[in-house]
């Protein structure tokens, strides 16, 4: 039963996931350059090195800059992963001076609320901000295709119980509706509605 439940979620989601999926595609992460392009998993490391070939002023304002400039002149490593950067910027306030120490708080700020966003406390922003909209856009293909998947196998050999979920769970049309249109009986549609989705759980855990 639990596992029914899951496929229902996934396939109610499925319309507000492809929603998502479109928005996420339209966004522009650098000249002539869409999130869509990047999205596969072997252009992630090509989208790194885009960007950071990219003089400074293509992708960041005039404020980004003095912030870049200050992290340049003050620190004395750039670790790998969010929170290591963190903890390098923390570190090397001490010793700069008033005007860096100020723009090294801003991208402080600036790297919490990345972490943040990863929580979904808080929005997206910034180079790392990208990242994660590739690796949010990249979740979502993957549930797109498992429901996909599992609706074409089951229409390829039973293909009003695919109907059956498509009209009800998708489309979210009421069960009268859905039973008029397979010209079937309320208690026919329960019975395939609960065969339907024994289905789909069966492809899913093969």
């Amino acid at each position: 039963m639990k596992e029914e439940q899951h496929i229902i979620d996934q396939l109610t989601a499925y319309k507000r996931l492809k929603a998502r999926k479109k928005q996420l595609e339209g966004i522009s992460v650098g000249p002539g350059v869409r999130l869509s392009n990047m999205s596969e998993d072997d252009h992630l490391q090509e989208l790194h090195r885009e960007l950071r070939k990219l003089p400074s002023s293509m992708y960041l304002d005039e404020q980004e800059q003095r912030i870049e400039a200050a992290a340049h002149a003050n620190l004395s490593k750039y670790p790998l992963g969010t929170r290591a950067q963190l903890s390098e910027v923390i570190k090397s306030r001490a010793a700069a001076s008033p005007e860096d120490e100020h723009l090294l708080r801003e991208l402080e700020l600036k790297i919490e609320k990345v972490l943040e966003a990863r929580t979904g406390s808080r929005g997206y922003e910034g180079y790392m901000g990208v990242i994660d909209k590739i690796s949010e856009l990249q979740d979502i293909e993957k549930q797109l295709q498992t429901v996909d998947q599992a609706l074409e196998a089951l229409e390829a050999y039973e293909p009003d119980y695919a109907r059956l979920l498509r009209l009800r769970f998708i489309e979210g049309k009421p069960t009268e509706f859905v039973a008029s249109e397979l010209g079937i009986v309320d208690r026919t549609f329960r019975r395939w509605k609960q065969k339907a989705l024994a289905e789909v759980v069966r492809f899913l855990s093969a």
